[in-house]
C-alpha cells in the first residue's frame, strides 16, 4: 500500500478534502495523509458541510502540521499553494496542484474547487 501526502498552508480545506477523497477512492490501494506548513488547528466549517454532499465526513479530521507526519518516504507528495513554506518530505513523486484556496468563497464556488480536487485525486490514483 502506497502513502500519499497532501499539503497546503493551513491544512483546513484543500489538503483535507484531497485526503478524504484519496482515502475514499483509493481504499486498499493508498493511505492518504495531510498536513499544513502553518496549520490553523481546525477544519474549515464550509469544507465539513460541503464534503457531506460527496459522502465524506471531515468531522473526525484534525488540522496537522508537517512535523506530525511519519518520517517515511511517501509515494507522492502533493502541494497546493504552500509556496516557499512547503516542507521537504521524502517522496518518490512531487506534484504541485495550483488550486485556489476556497476558504473565503461562497458555497457554489467552494463546491467547484471540491470537484476540481476530486478530479485531480482520481487522476492521481489512476497513476499509482
Amino acid at each position: 500500500m502506497e502513502t500519499i501526502v497532501f499539503l497546503c498552508v493551513e491544512n483546513s480545506c484543500r489538503s483535507q478534502i484531497a485526503e478524504a477523497f484519496a482515502n475514499k477512492y483509493g481504499k486498499n490501494k493508498v493511505t492518504a495523509l495531510s498536513a499544513g506548513s502553518s496549520p490553523s488547528g481546525k477544519i474549515n466549517e464550509k469544507a465539513i458541510h460541503l464534503m457531506k454532499e460527496f459522502d465524506c465526513d471531515l468531522n473526525m479530521h484534525q488540522s496537522n502540521g508537517t512535523e506530525d507526519l511519519p518520517q517515511i518516504e511517501v509515494h507522492s507528495m502533493v502541494s497546493m499553494g504552500c509556496g516557499d513554506n512547503c516542507p521537504t518530505i521524502k517522496a518518490k513523486k512531487r506534484i504541485e496542484w495550483n488550486i485556489q484556496d476556497p476558504k473565503d468563497m461562497e458555497l457554489d464556488e467552494f463546491r467547484v474547487v471540491i470537484k476540481e480536487i476530486e478530479k485531480e485525486v482520481i487522476n492521481l490514483l489512476r497513476s499509482i
